[in-house]
């Protein structure tokens, strides 16, 4: 069974630039059957890719080393974890000639779960989960005064999808 850590510095989703064009087609079908099951096993990955067992050991290997694969996680269900409310919190600094160190600013709270930096008026776009609106509240409250930052808010009311594997 492929093993592996989470990535620590939160790539989850970014291609290497040669993605498109340095991987090989089965190689594209091994990243895709095990962005859906992470757990799978070399035997399973064999038989879905037609490969032998080794082969396909082989190959998952060389996309780690790669950095294709940057390593393998649980997906949780927010809910039952208590964290039922999501959010995208759009932020800009109150002084546009400050350093653009919002995301270091903002590492320590553990409620952001993702931190993308994004071209238009905001200068950055976080996903954050909490348990209610009253800590979204305290959340927007430490974010102003940590990054010295303006917030705009968009709550999320459903989830059609999220953690959509690349297809093969």
């Amino acid at each position: 069974m492929p093993k592996g850590k989470a990535d620590p510095a939160g790539h989850a989703g970014r291609r290497p630039a040669d993605y498109g064009d340095g991987v090989e087609e089965i190689d594209r079908m091994i990243v895709s059957l095990l962005s859906r099951d992470g757990r799978m096993s070399f035997t399973e990955l064999a038989r879905q890719t037609g490969l032998s067992v080794s082969a396909a050991h082989q190959r998952v290997r060389r996309l780690e080393r790669r950095g294709v694969i940057t390593g393998y996680a649980a997906l949780v269900n927010p809910d039952d974890v208590g964290l039922p409310l999501t959010a995208f919190v759009s932020i800009k600094p109150f002084d546009p000639a400050a350093p653009d160190d919002a995301p270091q600013r903002l590492a320590h709270l553990h409620a952001i779960e993702a931190c993308h930096s994004v071209a238009g008026e905001e200068n950055y776009i976080l996903k954050v989960r909490v348990a209610s609106p009253v800590a979204l509240e305290e959340l927007l409250q430490a974010i102003r005064e940590a990054a010295n930052v303006s917030t705009r808010t968009t709550i999320v009311l459903s989830t059609p999808y999220e953690n959509r594997p690349p297809g093969p």
